[in-house]
């Protein structure tokens, strides 16, 4: 199960960032993988819980991503992701802080906007070296401080 839970967040994160380097965004490549990402996601949506509570992590993260990236929309997809909001409740407090936890908390903060998730990520972001920060390490400090900053980026505020 780790490979595709790994297979779909890369997926996730690459519709997410689609465009995004200042290449061509074409129709037929957005369509496929839209698709492909939220197929992926529902198959794993229906699959067990993780083994151990980063497993589950992983598991939640990447079907979370790939909910919010795809634009397809069954009926359902707002009970799916409240079900995996459910799910992410149970296993934070029982995560190391980590990426992971981060990504985790940066994940559902977008959802909820909980300032108590956003500010457990902070505490664990300060306890990195920000002189040797990861790119993955620097790439969520940028999504956590975005996500921040544009609390209703569909809506227009008069």
């Amino acid at each position: 199960m780790n490979d595709h839970v790994s297979s779909l967040y890369a997926l996730a994160h690459e519709l997410l960032n689609l465009g995004m380097d200042g290449s061509p965004i074409y129709s037929d490549h957005f369509a496929r993988l839209n698709r492909e990402v939220y197929e992926q996601a529902l198959n794993l949506y229906n699959a067990p819980e993780g083994n151990t509570p980063e497993e589950e992590a992983e598991l939640c993260l990447s079907i979370l991503l790939a909910l919010n990236a795809t634009f397809y929309d069954n009926g359902r997809k707002q009970q799916f992701i409240q079900h995996l909001l459910d799910r992410c409740w149970n296993v934070l407090d029982k995560l190391p802080a980590s990426l992971l936890k981060v990504r985790l908390l940066t994940c559902c903060y977008g959802e909820v906007y909980d300032e108590k998730l956003a500010s457990e990520a902070h505490s664990i972001i300060d306890t990195w070296d920000a002189s040797s920060l990861t790119p993955e390490q620097t790439e969520i400090i940028g999504e956590l401080k975005n996500m921040e900053e544009n609390q209703y980026p569909f809506e227009i505020v008069d």
